[in-house]
């Protein structure tokens, strides 16, 4: 179950500075499957000011609630809490399931293979809910993909907002564009 981890009043103190990751989201390559509008994944990554900001939001097909969300970043993250801000009227999800570094999850991978973690959420209408991760094992994280699998009752799941609350390594991971391997050393190209 989620803990509110804020001791104050979240109208009146800018929590914007604990949700840091936003800013290493590689939000051009945010994709989902299952969301009822091409596209609009992209849109549940905004500033925590702005979490309550309902013009846009990831909602699955209807009769069929379950969704992957897949987010990569620009630099490995350490990730320590999630929180989400689902719809109204049983459309929240009601499940979360985390893999990491794993950019081939689908809906049958994602009923099968074991998750790094799994919560069950409330309603979180708010924002004011956050869920801790095993903080050790979201540690070098270069994407995270989500699996929603279940909602309070509604006909389709919708997510308004997804924070991350973390800490950027600084580390990229750049695939080798040119390499060289030399059976025998020309000791000539070496001095």
């Amino acid at each position: 179950m989620a803990s509110c981890t804020h001791h104050h009043d979240c109208a009146d103190h800018s929590c914007a500075a604990e949700w840091s990751l936003h800013a290493h989201i590689d939000t051009a390559k945010v994709w989902a499957l299952n969301e009822a509008s091409p596209g609009s994944s992209k849109s549940v990554f905004k500033s925590w000011d702005q979490r309550l900001d309902l013009s846009g939001s990831l909602e699955s097909n209807e009769d069929d609630p379950e969704l992957i969300l897949f987010i990569p970043f620009t630099t490995d993250v350490k990730i320590k809490s999630i929180c989400v801000v689902g719809g109204t009227d049983g459309s929240s999800p009601s499940k979360m399931r985390a893999f990491i570094n794993r950019e081939d999850i689908d809906f049958s991978d994602a009923r099968e293979l074991l998750p790094v973690q799994e919560w069950d959420l409330a309603e979180n209408l708010h924002g004011e809910l956050e869920y801790p991760t095993r903080y050790p094992k979201f540690q070098g994280v270069a994407n995270l993909t989500l699996h929603f699998p279940t909602n309070f009752g509604g006909t389709s799941t919708r997510i308004h907002y997804v924070g991350l609350k973390g800490e950027s390594t600084k580390v990229n991971r750049d695939a080798v564009t040119n390499a060289v391997y030399e059976a025998y050393p020309n000791l000539s190209e070496h001095q």
